[in-house]
């Protein structure tokens, strides 16, 4: 079995981030990494929306990441230091819309060590230094500058390492221009490491140490550093020179300190906590991240609590020595891993958990301006395949627009018989003075030049001049306009029979016909021109589609006017034709855009979508690609998103064709079927569509370009831990369970509690004071969603059932269970032993009173439940204890595979609890998944990997027959066939073990050790053992592996997901001849387009395990972005041409997936 790897859905979650103006056009953007990609993003200051611009996969773990500018400079640098064991210094050019490697120097060995650099970054203010560091003892120095020609230039490493030495944090600590100095909360282990007794480790104190680089030098000191009171977590560097005081801010347990060099004292403030505060008071309070904003007058931070509460922290200060601390409670949002606030007035917080953010910030709070990311690790997420369609406006019939000024001015609406001409203002109403004809159906119609409009109807084409003059063409003899194609300066008609008139506008704005007319020998059934392109007077081509089967690309050069120059064979009738231009770049301030190819999409009246590749110069046509995206014929129409010209093609359900970040995306809408449409634009939807959906008139806009899935998500009260679907309602099961968490029962009284202490603690005179501020804890209901669940401490939980139906997300019943009863599985089963056979009982895993570590339990429980026959509500029949953690539920051939703790079991049904039928103890540690087919049971252990057991009925045991030869952390696992599972570990590996075919099930237990010697197993493990044939590492937690079909009529694939939010799939090969090209694309990919970060692309792959039948999709597909010299160099090694590759890459994605 040979598999490719492909990535559908990038990962949500955000590690860091971090803000600048990256492509020098003065625009204010955002660099986050997202565990093993970069990620640029712009937000728009006028929408509010977040436009990605450029993903990049590093295929390496991102540790840090810093921004940095050199003194002078007009753009920002990322600096990344990833587990490559090099510090890479990466500028974006946007021309290529790339990021580019502008220097990578190396250090130490690869992977996340605890003493290799690369863990905590250090920027100098000033852009002269960075500092890399190691979680112990190496820190390196790099000092940067400019050569002769202005390029970055990076120096050798200077060392400032110390033995025995925890860092915690470090930061550049901004002094103006004197020697870069930085700040490491460091601490020594050194005394604690040798003393015996194991005192000194209650006695080793946290120091805050700096480090200054000497320029004139060129080495590193140890300058000054002194022992801290509380233990530090991070620090926050002060703005410095000319801008304030410099310094740092220590953020401790309860305390944020200001620290200084010379004869500054130490500025002490506590942090402020919530009154009535629900947490546990043991538990100190810090802040977890921090985001500054300076201007040239003032500056300010922004630190986050890891409640959520945001404060903003100024400094007071008396001729540059710092006098007071002053924090102001600003606003509360969700815990973030990176707060950046942005010169446009933005707040960007990439959350730890679900969704991030783009606040707005007035002088008192933030203003939600839009959602950026989709994952939400708090509810239930109902996917559908395709892009997002955000529905803005219902009303009428169909659609044309004309653009006059920036936005469009005008709605056309034909019926069969007459013109409706509405306008766009605050209101969209009919007009009559537009200069149309409003008697008669318009076929098209378009602004031409810069102030008139164009209408092609059935008897002529009306040309409407700026000062409402109207000239006329009007059809010869009997002949009608059956079809049309213009621009804003061509108009190209045919009439019945196949004659073809051209029009073209001359420079007074005149519209003339040429001379010559052309005959085609078929009916013309549809046609096409591309927009003009910039700085040219005309489009060179015009394509037609004739009743012949044939496409034929005609010139409209004046040199050969109307002359065929390429023709192309159909297999069935052209429907709809659209010529546009795809895969240019926008240029840089003093730089043109640069031009993309021109490509013919061809849609057939049998529902298949061609897309062919025009060229520019001779208009032959190569290169073409095929889709079926209907039963209906597939209508074409242009319209523009972000920038750039995209194809809508409609057939029984709607597509959106388009370029985005160096690849071709072909994706349907999530929306209702839709029948004619066009480009709209105005200042509340400057890159909209209005179209028709089933005689009503519509406007729709289109987010999330480059998404493959689209998403409803469905709040809900804890973590969702696990859920089954109910087969003939398709309503969902779901369990949530939070640790750290209180029931509702227990929040009320714990209210009730803290408010009866206060009467208590009150003397006579503030009774009635204590009285009002009970009343008012009791009445308080914070919001959960807005201000964070209150922390209850370790070993508490909450946990409920919930029946939801999916679609609308109405929840139709819920169970809630007691506090500190945490629910950990559920599965539905049909029990053999009762009369209705057909009946679903709900079986749900509980444990009372869980500590995780060391991991202790009271009790567990199963809970089973009758299930109503639509699934609407849940029955209790009876309640069985068990001693460990029932972890993994199973229905099994009429009974139920239970795995509590280490102990799988055998259970049936019985009138008062459920009754245990058999029992295996030779699983070694802990169960997390057991799956079932005929007589086999795979069982997951937590730490070694996978057992494979058969059951035998008539000696009622489970006899381990298989195990695998190397240790796995499972988290999940899926069955394949009969003798396949793929499992997946929490370090990042899936992995696909078969069962040979010499393997024999049919074994038996040797409880009197007669056997021989050499068929007891190895290691007192399983005497047969499983062969692994695929081995890969994502690089992220597994969390599911599910066989399933992505797309009508399309191949099973293996589906993942992983813990940051990426979706992926495994897909097989279906011929060696594929296999043998990607396998070979992969090799010259490694060699000629290595990592970003110099991570080593097959080192990665195999972290754990080496990569085995696996091939990166994701490298291959990074084909598209080498250059061009390198893609034809790369092809011919393969016997291929560019082209081919890019359709072969297509094809393999497009048959399992979008």
């Amino acid at each position: 079995m040979h598999l490719y790897n492909l990535t559908l859905q990038r990962a949500s979650g955000i590690t860091h981030a971090v803000h600048g103006n990256f492509s020098g056009t003065r625009s204010q953007e955002l660099v986050v990494s997202r565990g093993r990609s970069l990620e640029l993003l712009r937000p728009d200051p006028n929408t509010g929306k977040v436009h990605t611009i450029l993903t990049t996969d590093i295929f390496g773990v991102i540790r840090s990441l810093m921004s940095f500018r050199l003194t002078g400079g007009n753009k920002d640098y990322v600096v990344v230091g990833s587990d490559s064991g090099r510090i890479t210094i990466l500028e974006y050019n946007q021309a290529k819309n790339q990021f580019e490697r502008i220097h990578m120097e190396t250090f130490g060995k690869s992977g996340c060590r605890r003493i290799v650099p690369g863990q905590y970054l250090a920027i100098d203010p000033k852009g002269r230094a960075v500092m890399i560091g190691a979680v112990e003892k190496q820190k390196l120095v790099y000092i940067l500058n400019r050569d002769a020609a202005a390029r970055l230039t990076i120096s050798s490493p200077l060392e400032a390492h110390k033995s025995n030495t925890l860092v915690y944090h470090t930061v550049g600590v901004d002094v103006g221009f004197e020697n870069p100095l930085f700040a490491c909360l460091e601490i020594d282990y050194e005394e604690a490491d040798t003393d015996p007794t194991g005192e000194a480790v209650h006695r080793t104190q946290q120091t805050l140490t700096f480090y200054e680089l000497d320029l004139g030098l060129n080495h590193v000191v140890r300058k000054y550093h002194e022992p801290l009171e509380e233990h530090a977590n991070f620090l926050i560097s002060v703005p410095g020179g000319n801008d304030g005081p410099s310094g740092v801010l220590v953020c401790s347990e309860n305390y944020i300190t200001y620290k200084n060099l010379g004869d500054q004292p130490d500025i002490r403030c506590p942090i402020p906590r919530r009154r009535n505060d629900l947490d546990d008071p043991e538990r100190g309070m810090i802040f977890i991240c921090a985001a500054t904003h300076k201007t040239r007058s003032m500056f300010f931070f922004l630190a986050q609590t890891e409640q959520g509460d945001i404060f903003k922290i100024t400094l007071e200060t008396d001729e540059d020595v710092v006098t007071e601390i002053k924090l102001k409670y600003f606003d509360t949002v969700p815990p973030a891993t990176a707060m950046c606030v942005l010169k446009t007035g933005f707040l960007f917080v990439a959350s730890e958990f679900g969704n991030h953010y783009l606040y707005q910030v007035s002088s008192e709070c933030l203003y939600v301006w839009v959602f950026v990311s989709c994952i939400c690790m708090c509810g239930c997420v109902n996917v559908t395949c395709g892009v997002c369609v955000c529905d803005l406006c219902s009303g009428l019939i169909f659609a044309l627009v004309l653009p006059t000024d920036q936005y469009d001015s005008y709605i056309i609406v034909s019926f069969v018989n007459a013109t409706l001409v509405l306008s766009i203002g605050e209101t969209v109403e009919e007009v009559t003075d537009s200069g149309f004809l409003g008697t008669t159906p318009t076929l098209a119609c378009s602004q031409l030049g810069d102030d008139a409009l164009v209408q092609v109807y059935p008897d002529g084409i009306r040309h409407i001049r700026a000062d409402r003059r109207v000239n006329e063409w009007k059809a010869p003899g009997k002949k009608t306009i059956v079809r049309c194609a213009l621009n804003q300066r061509q108009v190209i008609i045919a009439l019945t029979g196949g004659e073809i008139v051209y029009f073209e506008m001359d420079p007074t704005g005149q519209l003339n016909e040429y001379t010559e007319r052309k005959e085609m020998k078929s009916d013309v059934i549809c046609m096409g021109v591309g927009r003009v392109p910039a700085g040219e007077q005309r489009s060179r081509f015009l394509a037609v589609g004739l009743s012949d089967n044939t496409v034929r690309i005609i010139s409209l050069d004046p040199n050969d006017c109307l002359t065929v120059r390429g023709m192309q064979a159909l297999p069935a009738l052209p429907e709809s034709l659209s010529i546009i231009e795809m895969g240019g770049q926008e240029g840089s301030e003093n730089e043109p855009r640069t031009m993309g190819a021109l490509y013919l999409n061809i849609g057939l009246q049998n529902g298949v979508l061609l897309r062919t590749v025009l060229d520019s110069v001779t208009g032959d046509m190569s290169d073409t690609r095929t889709r079926y995206l209907g039963s209906r014929p597939v209508k074409l129409f242009r319209i523009i998103m972000q920038g750039n010209e995209s194809v809508l093609a409609m057939s029984s359900r709607s597509w959106l064709s388009y370029y985005y970040q160096n690849r071709f995306h072909l994706t349907p809408l999530s929306y209702e079927s839709l029948e004619y449409a066009a480009g709209f634009s105005s200042e509340q939807c400057p890159e909209g569509i209005v179209a028709i959906s089933t005689n009503t008139l519509r406007i729709l806009a289109l987010e999330k370009l480059g998404a493959v899935f689209n998403q409803v998500s469905h709040s809900l009260e804890y973590t969702p831990r696990k859920f089954v679907i109910h087969p003939e309602s398709g309503h969902l099961v779901v369990i949530e369970t939070d640790h750290n968490a209180y029931t509702d029962d227990t929040k009320r009284q714990r209210k009730m509690q803290m408010a009866e202490e206060l009467r208590e603690a009150a003397g006579e005179e503030e009774a009635e004071v204590a009285e009002r501020m009970a009343e008012a804890l009791l009445s308080e209901d914070l919001p959960d969603a807005v201000f964070g669940a209150p922390k209850a401490g370790p070993g508490m939980w909450a946990s409920l059932v919930r029946i939801i139906e999916p679609i609308q997300g109405n929840t139709l019943h819920m169970i809630r269970l007691d506090q500190n009863e945490a629910a950990f599985s559920i599965s539905l089963v049909k029990f053999a032993n009762q009369s209705d056979m057909d009946q679903q009982y709900l079986l749900v895993g509980t444990v009372k009173d869980y500590q995780l570590s060391p991991r202790q339990v009271e009790c567990g429980y199963i809970y089973c439940y009758k299930v109503a026959s639509d699934c609407t509500s849940l029955e209790l029949l009876h309640r069985t204890e068990v001693e460990d953690i029932p972890t993994a539920i199973c229905s099994y051939n009429g009974r139920v595979l239970i795995g509590v703790g280490r102990l799988l079991r055998i259970y049936d049904l019985g009138k008062k609890k459920l009754l245990r039928k058999c029992e295996n103890k030779h699983i070694p540690n802990l169960i997390v998944d057991i799956k079932a087919r005929g007589q086999r049971v795979f069982v997951s252990d937590v730490q070694e990997s996978l057992f494979v057991l058969r059951y035998k009925r008539h000696e009622n045991q489970l006899i381990i027959f298989v195990d695998d030869t190397n240790q796995r952390w499972v988290t999940t696992s899926c069955l394949l066939d009969f003798d396949t599972a793929a499992v997946a570990d929490k370090f990042g590996n899936i992995a696909v073990v078969r069962l040979g075919g010499d393997i024999n099930d049919d074994v038996d237990e040797d409880p009197t050790g007669n056997k021989a010697l050499w068929d007891r197993g190895l290691l007192n493990g399983a005497s047969q053992k499983a062969e692994v044939i695929a081995n890969f590492h994502v690089g992220e937690t597994v969390n599911t592996l599910e066989k399933a079909t992505l797309i009508p009529g399309g191949s099973e694939s293996l589906v993942y997901t992983t813990l940051s939010g990426t979706v992926g799939v495994l897909v097989p090969f279906t011929s060696r001849e594929d296999h043998e090209l990607f396998q070979n694309l992969e090799m010259h990919m490694r060699s000629e387009h290595p990592p970003l970060c110099g991570r080593d692309h097959l080192s990665f792959r195999s972290y754990f395990f080496p990569v085995k039948n696996v091939i990166d999709g994701d490298l291959c597909e990074q084909f598209n972005m080498v250059d061009p010299a390198k893609q034809r160099s790369i092809s011919e090694d393969l016997d291929k041409t560019p082209n081919e590759l890019s359709k072969r890459l297509e094809d393999i994605r497009t048959r399992y997936a979008f």
